[in-house]
């Protein structure tokens, strides 16, 4: 159980979620997306929300600003939320345009207002789950993109909603979180994203 909840950990990680979304949105839409504008969002979002991060990741633990890939620390958080929150305006600016499609440009604003929100709590003293964070952006993202295309995604919200309830069970049972921080977590990724469904859906 240890090791399976351990492995869920590192699957969902919050470095995936961008990647994840983007992903879902290309698998999910039915509207004609040519290779070249898919080839152009997922490879620079990949290498700006994955490859970059992972390297940031250790330069800082070299420098012995964070202990683990998990950020236990509150303190731990600031600089590497910071820089994701660099690297998602980044997309937002420079990639999405260049490839434009509404969907994929909302979920990354979505995406950047939880990520303030968190980091704001932070500086707060308070520890929001990033994973459960993660968790509810990619589910909320899915379900607008079930009701603006009118299609059954029912089994794949379905195994996202499950996949959740394994991650925050996963996150108390390596006491990461509390069941407030979890809570607080999830509820940021996913109003962020509702608030962002008038505008596209």
């Amino acid at each position: 159980m240890k090791v399976f909840l351990k492995v869920l950990s590192y699957l969902f990680h919050p470095l995936f979620i961008p990647l994840m979304g983007t992903l879902s949105y290309f698998v999910i839409t039915p509207k004609y997306s040519p290779k070249e504008m898919q080839y152009g969002n997922i490879l620079p979002i990949f290498i700006l929300t994955v490859i970059i991060p992972i390297i940031i990741y250790f330069i800082l633990r070299n420098l012995s600003v964070v202990s683990n890939i998990f950020l236990p620390g509150v303190g731990e958080r600031k600089y590497p939320l910071m820089i994701s929150l660099g690297l998602l305006l980044m997309i937002v600016i420079k990639v999405i345009p260049n490839n434009y499609t509404v969907e994929l440009y909302y979920f990354f604003i979505g995406l950047i207002a939880a990520t303030a929100s968190s980091l704001f709590l932070l500086l707060l003293n308070f520890k929001s789950s990033l994973h459960m964070m993660g968790m509810g952006t990619l589910l909320m993202f899915l379900i607008g993109l079930s009701i603006h295309f009118e299609i059954n995604i029912t089994i794949a919200i379905s195994a996202f909603t499950l996949a959740a309830g394994l991650i925050a069970t996963a996150r108390l049972y390596f006491q990461a979180h509390s069941r407030s921080e979890l809570l607080i977590g999830f509820l940021l990724g996913m109003t962020s994203q509702l608030l962002t469904f008038k505008f596209w859906l």
